[in-house]
């Protein structure tokens, strides 16, 4: 079985990293960057998505565990005293895979016949450079609502608990197929209205933002920002692919939320 190990560059990490390569190729496994079977992530979520996004061509190969070295993160729930049991259980194949839904994201220009298309393991969110984003809001193909305010967040299930959960969006168990639309600071008065309230969107619907007036906005998919020119429409759907894990322990959804928030101890 092929291997690789995402590391957050500091020193714990990075010693954690040795440990687990030099236990894992005693074992017999093989070192591997380009195709690895298992890409084990050693330090938060932000790691994990880096190593999301470093792969996101070969999700149907790899499956996805994460260390975390620091506080205790959502996606990395392994700890490091457990490095030498989790190294044990990779290498001994001791594991299930199970499958979370995604995000895709399509940008549609103007001047352009080809979109943007990126996929996202929490969220994409829009911003406009200007104070004020104004957009119109369909789901499927039908006006919703003229949106005006700071930006738009779209999240996955598994995203519902970061940037969508700030947000006052509700927390989606990851065995839905869906896509939850949250508002950032909506205009709401006699003139202006819209809905004020997280859409959680099945995975047959589609939403689509398209320009009142602006056509230049910031979009991040996950950790990554970019300005996006002269912008038609951009698109929201439940990707086809999805994120695979190795689950080595049962570790229900519920107690990673109940860790992750609550639980000062941990």
């Amino acid at each position: 079985m092929k291997f690789y190990i995402q590391s957050r560059s500091d020193e714990l990490s990075n010693q954690l990293m040795a440990t687990a390569r030099e236990y894992l190729q005693d074992f017999g496994l093989e070192w591997n960057e380009e195709s690895p079977d298992v890409v084990l992530s050693i330090g938060g979520d932000g790691t994990f998505l880096h190593a999301f996004h470093k792969y996101r061509d070969q999700l149907d190969s790899v499956a996805f565990v994460g260390l975390h070295t620091g506080h205790l993160g959502f996606y990395a729930d392994w700890k490091p005293l457990e490095i030498e049991k989790l190294v044990l259980s990779i290498a001994k194949k001791d594991y299930e895979v199970i499958e979370y839904p995604l995000l895709e994201t399509s940008i549609h220009y103007r001047n352009k016949e080809k979109p943007a298309v990126y996929l996202a393991l929490n969220e994409s969110t829009v911003k406009s450079p200007d104070v004020t984003l104004v957009m119109d809001v369909f789901l499927n193909e039908s006006h919703f609502e003229t949106f005006r305010g700071d930006g738009l967040c779209m999240s996955t299930p598994s995203g519902s608990t970061a940037y969508n959960k700030a947000l006052g969006g509700a927390i989606i168990h990851p065995s839905l197929q869906a896509m939850q639309l949250t508002e950032m600071a909506s205009i709401n008065n006699r003139v202006f209205r819209t809905v004020g309230s997280p859409l959680v969107l099945p995975s047959h619907h589609r939403c689509a933002l398209r320009p009142v007036k602006a056509v230049d906005f910031m979009v991040t998919v996950d950790h990554l920002q970019l300005l996006h020119k002269d912008v038609k429409s951009i698109e929201y759907r439940v990707a086809d692919e999805k994120v695979r894990f190795a689950r080595f322990r049962n570790h229900p959804f519920w107690k990673r939320v109940h860790d992750s928030f609550i639980d000062s101890e941990v």
